[in-house]
């Protein structure tokens, strides 16, 4: 063969390996657009006391499911959890708690508080701004108080709920008991909170602060820098710190509560039911709770329509991060039993 012959050889080959990667990246990149959904809507909403920020997804026409995150987290906290939902034509909302991301007192001489009864209120606010007659919901942490309080105040609202961590309505009016010393130790963040130096330090060093609650509430979960670098900026809200401080010593006594919801928290105090359809889930590996304990008769008492409850291995404290299939599964199961 000759030397021209070979180089128009060379030449083919290369053309058609070329051509045969340029093939594979239009077939991956077709494979990939029917699943590839529309960004987020960021919006904002008033209420009486709050500018909530919240993102939206999904069909605008869609049954609505809302997304509560807790403390110390903001709406990023749902990303994996969110796609599912709207892939099965839901429409999913996500909101900024008081004292986060892009969440504002519209009344700057309001008071920064952040008792149960308060954003469990925030939760029918919200969705009464957006003209929502009924709503399903899922929360963790803060979110999961809010979604159960909520739950159990306004049945008439909440069609299906996921309970990340079970029923957590609190008794902020009896002494609080003590528990083991182990539960004790995984809490000291609250008692911090309940001087003045843990209120320093939590202003000083909001976000290294928040990062170890991440590692220690989820020991089995290895984030990123860019993952925790995403949502440290809501820790610079300008409410974050009073209504932090102001959540953990209310519910220890430490605090008075809002008088507008005095007979409220009287109401929680009794640890009302929870007569909506629902799902608990529990991570097997929560830094804060410990393992979850078993069921009990006391627990299905308070979930009177519970449909399952399920302990997710491999998770810790910020369950839909890291296991939100497992997230998004309930809540697709639940609605589906409320048809």
């Amino acid at each position: 063969m000759s030397m021209q012959r070979s180089r128009r050889a060379l030449l083919r080959s290369a053309f058609a390996l070329g051509a045969l990667a340029s093939g594979r990246r239009a077939l991956a990149g077709a494979r990939q657009q029917p699943g590839a959904q529309p960004a987020a809507r960021g919006r904002t909403v008033d209420t009486d006391v709050l500018r909530i920020g919240f993102e939206e997804s999904g069909n605008p026409q869609g049954f609505p499911i809302l997304l509560l995150h807790g403390f110390p987290d903001d709406v990023r906290a749902w990303d994996g959890v969110v796609p599912p939902l709207v892939s099965n034509g839901y429409r999913v909302l996500v909101p900024y708690l008081r004292g986060h991301g892009a969440t504002r007192f519209r009344d700057s001489t309001a008071p920064r508080m952040a008792e149960q009864a308060a954003i469990g209120q925030d939760l029918i606010d919200f969705a009464g701004a957006l003209g929502l007659q009924r709503f399903a919901v899922a929360g963790y942490d803060w979110g999961n108080r809010a979604a159960c309080v909520a739950a159990a105040l306004h049945p008439e609202r909440v069609r299906a709920a996921v309970l990340i961590g079970g029923y957590t309505i609190q008794d902020t009016l009896g002494a609080p008991q003590p528990l083991a010393p182990e539960r004790e130790r995984a809490l000291w963040y609250q008692w911090y909170f309940h001087t003045e130096r843990g209120r320093l330090g939590l202003a000083a060093n909001r976000r290294p602060l928040c990062r170890l609650l991440w590692e220690l509430w989820s020991p089995t979960w290895h984030f990123t820098d860019e993952v925790f670098n995403r949502t440290a900026p809501s820790f610079d809200n300008p409410d974050f710190v009073d209504c932090v401080i102001h959540s953990y010593r209310h519910r220890n006594l430490g605090a008075p509560g809002e008088p507008r919801f005095a007979d409220v928290e009287r109401r929680l105090a009794m640890r009302p039911t929870i007569d909506v359809p629902s799902i608990g889930l529990y991570g097997a590996d929560d830094g804060v709770g410990g393992p979850p304990a078993a069921d009990s008769p006391a627990e299905r008492a308070t979930l009177t329509a519970r449909k399952a409850r399920r302990v997710v291995p491999g998770a810790g404290h910020f369950l839909p991060r890291e296991k939100p299939e497992a997230v998004a599964s309930a809540l697709l199961e639940v609605l589906g039993s409320t048809r």
